[in-house]
């Protein structure tokens, strides 16, 4: 048996990685036209278009991963159809159950190779591209990066018009509020300095509140510099930058985390977070699901039809699959469910057609 594992789990290695150079080297192509319009402006050439986009291959993989595992394993199983493979499989004792259970097992192997170059590659390379492309177009990467943004830290609201590198902000609002959610202080700098701990301000325009039972006493100083201490860390502000599936799970954990412990809203990163944890049942549901086109009589429909078939099914269920989280953002559903649910109701399904065909 593990002589026929090995042979199972090489063979659908082989077709996976056949179907992610083509795969790769399609997109690569049309990412690097879209740079031509680039090329020539100050050091960005040729080679440093190639370059870019050579950097962005682990990129590809990881978005892609699904439609490449599943492309990969249903032709290599394709081809064992094909070949009469399978038919002497199963007359050696092994049900079609058990093939299937051997080709999920490969499968998952796949997916926890891409996990691991999703959340440890990808991010850094993406980073380094981006930063490798602004200084070859010579860009300031901080003027580059000059968003504000607003944030609750506690009982400080904090206000960044600039942001420069998640570390030099401009244009600096604090707006304290005392115990009983009253306003206590305002605080404003043109300048301030974020060492992971601290927001240090400097030539502060302080405003201290002192209330009565009818008057409101306001208190002003000028600061040379003003410091307060922030709960949250330089990597949580950097992700305000980016987008949900640009972020590590972990740095996803951190940061719904934070949203949380201050009520704001965070479902779109919940969202991408349960979909990345849901993603290998998703596979395996999508898996299962075309495994069902591949047995049977090639008598009646062709190979290639079957496996079209299953493609197509298997597709149009990851599409529905995202329709239902973009369903679930905008009508507020429990985003895990949202994005569970496809997954088991085909999961089912696809064992059950499975389980029949196998009896």
């Amino acid at each position: 048996m593990r002589i026929l594992d090995r042979y199972i789990a090489k063979t659908l290695l082989f077709y996976t990685l056949s179907v992610m150079l083509v795969w790769v080297s399609v997109y690569t192509f049309f990412n690097f036209i879209n740079e031509i319009d680039l090329i020539g402006k100050q050091n960005y050439n040729t080679l440093s278009a190639i370059i870019y986009v050579m950097i962005n291959l682990p990129v590809i993989i990881y978005l892609h991963s699904s439609v490449i595992i599943l492309l990969g394993c249903l032709l290599g199983m394709g081809h064992l159809a094909a070949t009469s493979q399978l038919i002497i499989i199963q007359n050696c004792g092994m049900s079609i159950m058990q093939i299937t259970q051997k080709v999920v097992n490969a499968a998952l192997m796949f997916i926890f190779v891409v996990i691991l170059l999703g959340e440890f590659i990808v991010p850094s390379t993406v980073e380094y591209a981006e930063s490798f492309k602004a200084k070859a177009l010579k860009e300031n990467i901080s003027t580059v990066n000059q968003q504000g943004f607003w944030f609750k830290d506690d009982n400080t609201i904090i206000n960044v018009k600039k942001n420069f590198d998640e570390h030099v902000f401009s244009g600096v609002t604090l707006i304290k509020l005392n115990k009983v959610n009253q306003l206590d202080s305002i605080s404003y700098s043109d300048y301030a300095l974020f060492d992971n701990n601290n927001l240090n301000l400097k030539k502060t325009k302080y405003y201290q509140f002192s209330q009565n039972d009818k008057f409101t006493k306001v208190q002003f100083k000028d600061l040379q510099k003003y410091s307060t201490k922030i709960s949250f860390e330089r990597t949580l502000i950097e992700a305000l930058e980016k987008k949900s599936n640009e972020l590590s799970s972990w740095k996803l954990y951190k940061y719904i985390s934070l949203l949380a412990d201050n009520n704001l809203a965070s479902s779109i990163f919940e969202v991408e977070l349960y979909k990345r944890i849901v993603k290998p049942v998703t596979l395996v549901a999508m898996l299962l699901l075309s495994m069902f086109f591949i047995f049977g009589s090639l008598r009646d429909a062709t190979l290639g039809k079957k496996i079209f078939l299953g493609v197509i099914i298997a597709l149009f269920f990851e599409l529905s699959s995202r329709i239902a989280t973009a369903v679930s953002l905008r009508f507020d559903y429990d985003p895990l469910f949202s994005v569970s649910m496809p997954t088991i109701v085909v999961l089912i399904i696809a064992f059950f057609l499975l389980k029949k065909k196998s009896a």
